[in-house]
């Protein structure tokens, strides 16, 4: 057990950070068949002392109809990974959403290219 807590202390920014993307990549926009990720919806992740994780995010406009659950959605995907220890998410709209902030991958998903 107390290997475990080790692990979970010692656990690297950038692996933390990797567990964070991943979390995030189950978060789907319900109208459009992409996960928040790779439509470009999130602007800026930070891990902080202590796995504090900070994420700064969009929505696809400020009307969306999921505004109320995929930042919240998002969150909650975040704080389930072990060792996680807070959460802290912006929601903003500048710069505004685009489709240009879409990786490849989303972009030939929506038939884009």
């Amino acid at each position: 057990m107390t290997e475990s807590t080790s692990e979970n202390i010692e656990i690297s920014t950038q692996e933390l950070k990797d567990k964070v993307v991943n979390a995030i990549k189950q978060v789907y926009d319900p109208e459009i068949p992409v996960d928040v990720y790779e439509l470009g919806l999130i602007y800026e992740i930070s891990v902080y002392p202590v796995n504090n994780v900070y994420v700064m995010m969009t929505l696809t406009s400020p009307n969306c109809p999921a505004a109320e659950f995929i930042p919240s959605e998002v969150k909650e995907k975040i704080q389930q990974i072990q060792g996680v220890n807070h959460v802290e998410l912006e929601l903003t709209f500048d710069p505004p959403y685009s489709q240009d902030m879409m990786s490849e991958a989303a972009k030939l998903e929506l038939g884009f290219l």
